[in-house]
Order: structure tokens, then sequence, then C-alpha cells
């Protein structure tokens, strides 16, 4: 047990398995740690933690308590990773949940939007079938898919709940630099999620970057289930530009993703425990210092 996934999603927000199956699932394939990291969510990390405290200390995964923000940056969505932060705190969690019920309220302009065309969906129905969990869109392409309204979640996403389709509603999203803000309060580890999957050349990434570390970011993931070898090797080169350390995990959505494994992505990954060492020896050297950015060296 030597290797790490730092990006993992579970039932809490669009995952389809439990806090609880994924830490059996991490124990049988040999996982050392991984960060459970629902999107504005970090209802299944006590879930987790019991369960991974039930097994034997030989097959027994470190559970990180983590969490993925959404946020915008010059009208993109921007995702940042928070670990191993306090997130029992009562502060931390009124903030998170200021965060969900921006996002409900734009699931029940979507819902009302769609029953508005006649498509036969409600709140209740949507709870009904997955819960009272932060719902995304991946919720409602599971919705129409399942109830025959479309015939894959690909086509749901490009013909009616993707940006610019018809039954999209924008959501009201912090600042990644009030993300980085955020986790950095409490204790945590602040990481730039899959900067290659955002449309930004190599200045406008550098512009975020910048503007990031500023404000404490720590790490960005270098290692991703959709990296290549060679944009792998540009993040990397990136972050040590800019004094950040490699971060990494496979985005693991369980049958949301069925090409992504958890631990090895899409056979791409194998993430050694020093990654998690360095970003948490670099914490904790940052710990007594008041604003400004992380010294990493």
């Amino acid at each position: 047990m030597n290797t790490i996934d730092l990006h993992v999603h579970s039932t809490c927000s669009d995952g389809t398995r439990t806090p609880t199956e994924l830490v059996a699932l991490a124990s049988s394939i040999g996982l050392s740690a991984f960060a459970l990291t629902d999107h504005d969510s970090t209802d299944g990390v006590a879930e987790a933690l019991q369960a991974s405290a039930a097994l034997p200390e030989e097959k027994r995964p470190e559970v990180l308590p983590g969490i993925e923000f959404s946020t915008e940056y010059l009208g993109s969505d921007i995702h940042i990773v928070g670990l191993d932060m306090q997130f029992q705190s009562p502060e931390f969690q009124a903030t998170v949940a200021s965060f969900r019920d921006d996002r409900l309220s734009r699931n029940k302009k979507m819902i009302a939007r769609m029953a508005a065309d006649h498509i036969d969906i409600s709140y209740e129905a949507m709870a009904a079938e997955y819960g009272e969990q932060v719902w995304t869109r991946a919720h409602f392409a599971r919705y129409l898919v399942e109830h025959g309204y479309v015939a894959s979640r690909e086509e749901a996403f490009a013909s009616l709940i993707g940006e610019g389709c018809r039954y999209y509603v924008p959501r009201s999203r912090i600042r990644p630099e009030e993300a980085v803000d955020l986790i950095r309060r409490f204790d945590g580890i602040p990481i730039l999620a899959h900067p290659m999957l955002y449309s930004y050349d190599d200045a406008g990434l550098r512009k975020l970057l910048a503007r990031l570390k500023e404000h404490g970011l720590l790490g960005m993931e270098v290692y991703y289930s959709t990296h290549t070898l060679q944009q792998e090797a540009y993040v990397a080169t990136l972050a040590t530009e800019f004094g950040l350390l490699p971060s990494g995990g496979s985005d693991f959505h369980g049958a949301n993703k069925p090409d992504i494994s958890l631990g090895s992505g899409r056979g791409n990954l194998s993430i050694p425990c020093e990654v998690l060492d360095a970003l948490r020896e670099a914490r904790d050297r940052a710990r007594n210092i008041k604003g400004g950015s992380y010294d990493i060296s």
C-alpha cells in the first residue's frame, strides 16, 4: 500500500459509490490513502472515516477530508480542491452550506424549466431517486437518460443541460481565490484541480496561477486521469515555475465516469505517498504565516 488518490467523489455529490463502498474499494486495490472531495460537501467524510476505522489496520486506507469547490474566474468554471482541512468546524460548515444553497436554487430553476416543457420531472422525483445529497448536472443527465429523454449522458449535456443549452442555468459562484482563502483559514491544503480542462492558453493559465499563488495556493493537479504525458510534463513545469507542489487524483465518479478507475484513472496513474507527505509538510511550515503565499522552499 504505497499509492494514493487525492480526488474522489461519492454519492454525497455526483459519484455512484457510497463513502463506505469507496473505503472498501480503496482497501481492495491497496491504496494507502484517498481524499473524499465531493462537490461543495463534506457530508460523506464522517462515514468514510468510520468505515476505514472498522477495517484491520493492515487493510485500512487513510481517509483525508476533502472538498471540491466550483468557482468562477473570467466567466469560466474553475475547481479548487481542499485537502485535509478542519472540516468539522461550524464556521466552515456554515460557509459550505451557503454554497450548497446556491446550487439548490440553480437546480430548482432547471427543474422548473424542464417541467414547463412537459418533461416529467420535479424536485420530489429527483429526491426520491437521488436523495437529498448535493445534485450536480450529472444527476440531471442520469435522470434524463433513465427516463428516456436522451440516449446518453453525453447527449444530455450536449443538447439539454450543457452551457448554452435550453435548460442550463448558471450558478452564483465564488471566486477561486475565495475558495483558496477559505481552505487555508481552516488549515487545509488548497489545490488547483485539472488545470488542462480549462479553456486557457499558456498566458491565461499563468495569470490564473499567479493570482492564486498570491492567495496561498499550495499545489496543482499534475497527475490526472485525462492528462497526456505531454500535458503532465507541461503542468509539472508550471508547478515548479510558480513554486507549487504536485498533487493528483483520478476524479473517480464510479459509473458516472466508467472509464476512470479509483487510484489508477485510465491506467495512467500511480501517485506515490510522497506527494501527500510533501503537501502536508509544506502546509505545516506555513501554519504560522499570516497572509501572503506559501513558502515551500
